[in-house]
């Protein structure tokens, strides 16, 4: 199996599964990008996968099912034109054209209906966790969010995990305020920094990475907690007071 980033927008990327002859896509925003990909490497769409219901997650839906009728897999949760096949937790996203099962996720943070897909070695994450960041929180609450990258966590370091946004770099910058003193973030960063100076994608990311990295997975980690306290004035209580207050600093970082 193939996975090819595809540019979309100013920052997105549409994810495109192919076995050199099928394809499906993951949240295609914009149909041209992939239409055009499709078309040079004489790729037939099979499917098309979406986590939520933003605009630059969905628009592509119309135009690329017009042309070629395929399922759309999307959240049952959310009111998405196109889909096909709704979906929530614990249902099964079948590809058979690409022999591709990926279990699904509820994962309401930020949006109320979001989902993500995932198998044994990836994780179609959405808008809910990028490489040293999080999502806003546009329609869900911190303790969602908290239980969303919990499960995250839980399926193993080993996950490859694909973001929808090339966020990476401003992300590490917010992760330096964070935590001053990570070795192994400062040593993403100078990778992270390279690979964006050649205008090649910093994705995907891995849980493992994200737990040595990623201040949002590390609430508990006490120059984490130090800095959340010297930044609001409170020292955060527990695990969820310190994401609460991470995501707020973020917010106006």
């Amino acid at each position: 199996m193939n996975i090819i980033p595809v540019s979309a927008f100013r920052d997105n990327y549409i994810w495109l599964l192919h076995n050199g002859k099928q394809a499906a896509v993951v949240d295609p925003g914009d149909a041209a990008p992939v239409q055009l990909f499709l078309n040079a490497h004489g790729l037939s769409l099979c499917a098309i996968l979406i986590t939520h219901h933003h605009a630059d997650h969905t628009g592509g839906i119309q135009a690329l099912t017009q042309t070629c009728p395929v399922p759309v897999f999307g959240p049952a949760a959310e009111a998405i034109a196109g889909v096909t096949h709704p979906l929530t937790e614990g249902d099964t996203a079948c590809v058979p054209e690409l022999a591709l099962e990926l279990q699904v996720i509820s994962v309401p943070a930020h949006t109320a209906g979001h989902i993500a897909y995932y198998d044994q070695d990836v994780l179609f994450c959405g808008d809910t966790l990028f490489s040293a960041g999080c999502g806003r929180l546009f329609e869900g609450t911190p303790a969602q969010l908290q239980q969303a990258l919990s499960k995250f966590v839980a399926l193993g370091d080993d996950i490859q995990v694909y973001c929808t946004h090339e966020y990476t770099l401003s992300n590490l910058a917010f992760a330096r305020a964070a935590e001053p003193d990570n070795l192994a973030r400062d040593q993403y960063a100078q990778h992270c920094e390279a690979l964006r100076a050649e205008n090649l994608p910093t994705l995907p990311t891995s849980i493992g990475l994200e737990r040595q990295i990623n201040p949002f997975l590390r609430t508990r980690c006490g120059t984490v907690i130090d800095q959340v306290a010297a930044h609001s004035g409170k020292r955060p209580r527990n695990d969820l007071e310190c994401l609460t207050a991470l995501r707020a600093w973020k917010d106006v970082f």
